[in-house]
Order: structure tokens, then sequence, then C-alpha cells
């Protein structure tokens, strides 16, 4: 790739996950929306979230399980149980209560996980099961008709925390190059971006002088700590932001942080990136290193 912007010699370490997918469907795209921006709020970290997740894509009427407007969602945890509590809290808070919706599974896998077989009992013994081929449904009465729901849906394992980090002249640059990196990669199926439009500026580090904190601001990638701790930006960078990516796979991972590196390369706001990076924490904690510069050959 021939780009006036400096790769560093870096690998961003990322995690196994346990992801899945559902679909959220809604009589049309406006509450579709609704439904499927609430379930993912609160969900940037596992830190303090208990899940990351994200709207993957929408769905076209074509490709939708009942022929409506919705969105396809991506959940990711640390472990089983907790992305089995976070499903279920989320559906029923965050879908069964918006209007007209309905879910249903989005992936297959040898281990399936509940999604509406703990939700139907609010149905309070009025619920109804349908079973059709494989996959049992159920009907919940609520006020404005019915909630349609798929009894479970599958779970399988992933990565998270692929990343890179644009190292900038100003805040109005980075910010720029970083959605034009979101852009670029919106669309592609299996990854998701979970942070505030895609973009995290609070990066962090593990452990803290606090005793209570797990981590902390990654100060090497602070501006304004460049002469108080070592610092890792030279005297052109004014601001740093980060693009966290999750993925069902390592190549799916590998494909976003590329497509995203090229787009900020390509687009004129490159004049002003001084750098991209990538977050690790010396190969020590995570399961899965992604070389920027192996990933862009």
């Amino acid at each position: 790739m021939k780009s006036k912007i400096k790769i560093d010699n870096t690998f961003a370490e990322a995690f196994n996950m346990k992801a899945s997918r559902i679909l959220v469907t809604a009589d049309n795209l406006k509450w579709a929306k609704h439904a499927a921006i609430s379930l993912t709020g609160f969900a940037t970290s596992v830190i303090a979230c208990g899940v990351e997740a994200g709207i993957e894509c929408k769905l076209s009427r074509k490709i939708s399980p009942d022929g409506r407007d919705g969105y396809s969602i991506l959940l990711f945890s640390m472990s089983r149980s907790a992305l089995e509590k976070q499903l279920e809290t989320r559906v029923g808070q965050c879908i069964l209560t918006c209007p007209t919706t309905a879910v249903f599974s989005g992936m297959e896998g040898h281990d399936m996980i509940p999604l509406g077989k703990n939700l139907r009992y609010f149905g309070d013994g009025h619920q109804i099961s349908k079973k059709i081929g494989q996959k049992r449904f159920w009907r919940i009465p609520v006020m404005d008709g019915e909630f349609l729901c798929e009894e479970s849906t599958g779970r399988v394992p992933a990565i998270g925390g692929g990343n890179i980090i644009i190292l900038a002249q100003d805040r109005v640059s980075c910010l720029k190059a970083c959605e034009t990196a979101i852009e670029s990669i919106d669309n592609q199926p299996n990854v998701i971006t979970p942070f505030p439009g895609g973009v995290v500026r609070s990066g962090s580090k593990v452990g803290s002088k606090y005793k209570s904190l797990i981590a902390s601001t990654n100060d090497e990638f602070c501006p304004t700590l460049r002469n108080v701790v070592k610092s890792k930006l030279s005297k052109n960078v004014g601001c740093v932001m980060e693009i966290v990516i999750n993925g069902l796979t390592r190549d799916d991972i590998e494909i976003a942080m590329r497509t995203a590196i090229k787009a900020i390369s390509k687009n004129k706001i490159s004049a002003k990136i001084d750098t991209i990076s990538a977050g690790n924490y010396g190969g020590k904690l995570g399961q899965h290193k992604f070389y920027l510069k192996r990933i862009l050959k």
C-alpha cells in the first residue's frame, strides 16, 4: 500500500470472546432502528457494560425473516453466562417493549442460548408456542398485539479488541479520518465497532495508581501528557483517537482493519495524519496479535 502515512511496526492485541447475532424487525425501519439503538446502548466495553454490541447492518425486506424492515445486531462478551444474561435482559427491556417489533436468531451454532425461552413467561401463561421446521417460536401477548420471539439463538467463538490508533495533527483531522475509516467498513459483515460512532478517545492501559481501578487512561497517547510521561507522540501530534473492532473470525477483523487504514490513506485528510498505530499490552494478555504491516501486505 502506497501512503505517506507512517504505519507503526506494532500489533493490535485482541481477546477470545463469545458472540451471538439477533435480527430485529418492525413494521417500519424507524421502529426497528429505535429498538436496535436501545438494545446496543451502554455496550461499548465489557470492562463495565457486560457486553459489547453494535448494529451489524440493515436488513432489506427481501432477506428479513418476516419480510419487514430490520437490523442485524452482534453481541460479544467474555463468557457464555454473561452473554446469555445480557441478551435476555436487553431483548426483554429494549425489544419486547418497543412497538411492533419481533426478534429472530441470526446464527446457528453447536451451542444455543436462550432468546425467547425465558422471555415467554412475560405472557403470564397466555404465551403460545409454534414450531416451524426445527425452530421454535413464542407468541407473547402485548398491548399492540403479539411479540414474536424465536426461542434460542446460536453462540459462537469470536474475537474482540482488534484496533487501530490514529495520530493526527489536530482534532478536526483526527475525527475526519476516523469517520472515513468507519464509513469504509460500515456494511462489512461479521464485525462491529462498539464505541460511540465507532470511535473511542479514552484509550486505556491495564492498571492504575489507584488500586480500585483495573484500567486507566493510556497516558503514552495523551497529547497533554507528552512532557510528563514516556510519550509515544511526536511534537506534530495534537490528537489521538482509536477504532476498536470486534469480529466473528480473525479474517473478519483483518479485512476491517486493512479496509479502514486504506480508506484513510486514500482520503485527502491523510496529509494531516502523522501515524497509524495500534494498542497492545505487550502480547501478555490477549490471545491474538494483529500486526499492522502484515495486514497491509
